[in-house]
Order: C-alpha cells, then structure tokens, then sequence
C-alpha cells in the first residue's frame, strides 16, 4: 500500500513528507493503521545525528493504532485490537525478560538498524530504494508493519491520541521515579528538565508520595505546567534549585534527583551529584550524544557519602504489565495525559511542532494523523 510519511534524509535537515510503499506483515509481524503519535525528543536526536541512524529513515516511536492484518506466527493480536507501541520490543523469552526487566530485551540491539528485526525492509520509496524506520517503529507515517514483540494491546475506550504518549515519554519518565529512583512517601525530589519525560518524573513522584518536588528548567512559562502535574516549587536554574534544597531539607539534601533534559551535556552530572544527600541517587535518563565522554565526577563522594549514579532506559518499566496500569491511572483521573498534550499537528506540520518543542513552547505535542 501507499501512505505518507516523515523521512529524514540528512542529519540537521527537515523532516520530508513522501509518498512511500508499504509491504505487507511478515512472520511476527502486524499492519496498523497509526491514529496518533507524540512527538518524542529522541527522535530530535537522530536528526541532529547525536542517534546514529541510516539514512534515509522515517522518524517516529510513540504510536497507537488499529490492528489492520497479522502474519502468520502473530499469537496474541487480530485485526480490530487497539494497540500502542513500546519503544522497546520485549520477546518475553530472553534472560532479561524473563528476570522482569524487559526494558532490557536482547531484540533491542535491533533498535538502530533501520530494519526489521530480521534485517530486511518493508518501506519503500518510489525509486525502489529501501528506506528504515526509527527504533522498529516509523510512526511518523500512517501505517506500519511492526512486530508483534513492540505492541502492546489496550482498552478500546482508551483515546488514541493521548495513549500514544505512554508507548516512551510518559512511560520512562514515570518510571525513573518509580522504578530507578524508588521515590518514598515523604522524599524530596528535583526533576531537572520539564518536558515529556520530565512531566512524567514529576507525575511518577506525585504518585509514589514525594513531599517535596522540585522542578529545574530554564523556561519560566513551564511553571504553571509544573505545577499542575504535582511539583511543589519551581526555579530556573540548578543553584537556585541547590540553595531552595538546602533550605527545604535543613542541609540534608535531596533524595533522587531525575536528569530528563533534552539533551545531557558532562557537567549537569556533577550539579546533580551536589544537590542529592548521602546515599541519594541521581537517575540520568536524558540522552547524551553518544559520543560525549566529557562528565568529571568527584569520585570519594561515591565512596564516603554513598552517593549513587543509575542510568535508566524506558524507566525500567515492562511494558505488557506498565503499559496499562499507567493507562488505568489515565482513566481514574491519577495520570494526566490530556493536560500533557500542549497542541495537535498534522503531519505535514511536523516541523513546525519540534520548532515549537525546542523552543518551550509545548510539554507534548501530538501528530493525528489524517486517514480520509
């Protein structure tokens, strides 16, 4: 079939729409038909080149959509099943999933290949050249094939454009307070970077009972937003945020502090270690180039004050059994996700929406796509 779609053909270039072919589900695989997908930072990073990726690639990660056609060996979904996809695949058989940490799926070393998990392409321009797709995925486009290992099936009542958030952002930024900072009633946090994952951060620690939540981001016009989602102060900058710590906590410091800007660069890790108290965490779930050696870390601190570093991808989270309990707290009210969506674009708009991400201007922008 014939669709439209994102494609980016040179690093720090625009998104391109093109007409592209789409082949059918092979073994594993599924057709669906994208209703929505958010417009995540990480895609932003392949732009920029600081992902590696082969070009040319149709962008795109956080989708949800309608079942349309499974291939043959597709055990779990059928044609009609409304689905989000996880940035991350999870087989459900390798040593990592089956220990409960399927963020770490062994398929996820196909994450950067631009293919297919079986090496091959299903997108096709119409010169015949192949063309990839960003983590599995290339929801920037109106359909995909996928495999079935990156879908997870949820409630038909649930709305599309606002599910599709769960499939990376949201999900990852919860899940750094949750799962890798192990938030506890009554701790102080800092949340350094206000967007989608950092709104989800402060969310996952508004949930698990923070006292305190301090959020850290240079655009003054998030503070409203902030506020709303659960942080208790807000402030500009990381010495501000180090002084208003130390008063809130009498010099103890924090208990977790969540690196979620957009892009990490080596210093912001020693301003994290600095505002975290003996035995704190900073959680680093920011991307930095790859790479960027360049961090300088004052090492006895490890040693005497037991201060920790931990990395966390998809924020530790699983997503078959994450996937909808976060949903379920979406529809009681718990999560917010209609509040995270700052505005809706169309694909061919899709420009004009990271101009306005990379400017503070939006916490989440949505593409909904056009099927008419």
């Amino acid at each position: 079939m014939k669709m439209n779609a994102a494609v980016l053909w040179d690093v720090n270039g625009d998104w391109s729409i093109e007409e592209v072919e789409l082949d059918g589900p092979q073994e594993g695989e599924v057709l669906v038909s994208f209703t929505a997908t958010g417009m995540c930072h990480s895609d932003h990073h392949v732009r920029t080149g600081d992902f590696p990726a082969p070009l040319p690639i149709i962008g795109g990660h956080e989708g949800a959509g309608v079942v349309q056609e499974v291939g043959p060996g597709v055990r779990d979904l059928k044609p009609g099943d409304h689905v989000v996809a996880s940035f991350l695949p999870a087989c459900g058989r390798c040593r990592w999933c089956a220990t409960g940490r399927s963020n770490l799926c062994d398929l996820g070393a196909m994450l950067l290949a631009g293919t297919q998990l079986d090496g091959t392409y299903r997108r096709h321009l119409p010169d015949g050249r192949d063309v990839g797709v960003a983590l599995l995925l290339g929801t920037f486009a109106q359909y995909g094939v996928v495999s079935e290992a990156s879908l997870v099936k949820i409630d038909d009542d649930l709305p599309l454009t606002r599910a599709c958030l769960i499939g990376c952002g949201v999900t990852t930024g919860w899940g750094s307070a949750v799962n890798t900072a192990k938030v506890q009633p009554g701790d102080t946090v800092v949340v350094i970077g206000f967007g989608g994952v950092g709104s989800g951060a402060v969310q996952g620690a508004r949930l698990a009972g923070a006292e305190k939540i301090v959020v850290v981001d240079i655009v003054e016009d998030k503070r409203a937003k902030a506020l709303e989602f659960g942080a208790t102060h807000f402030v500009t900058s990381m010495a501000e945020a180090t002084a208003l710590v130390g008063d809130l906590t009498r010099g103890v410091m924090a208990d977790s502090a969540i690196l979620t800007v957009g892009l990490v660069e080596g210093p912001m890790i020693g301003e994290c270690i600095d505002i975290i108290r003996k035995g704190g965490a900073v959680v680093l779930t920011g991307i930095a180039a790859l790479a960027d050696v360049t961090p300088t870390l004052p090492m006895a601190m490890f040693t005497l004050f037991q201060k920790r570093l931990l990395g966390s991808l998809y924020g530790e989270a699983n997503p078959r059994a994450d996937i909808p309990r976060l949903l379920s707290l979406y529809r009681e009210g718990k999560l917010l996700l209609d509040e995270t969506v700052t505005h809706e674009y169309k694909l061919h708009d899709i420009n004009q929406g990271y101009d306005d991400m990379l400017a503070g201007r939006i916490i989440r922008g949505v593409i909904v796509h056009d099927h008419s």
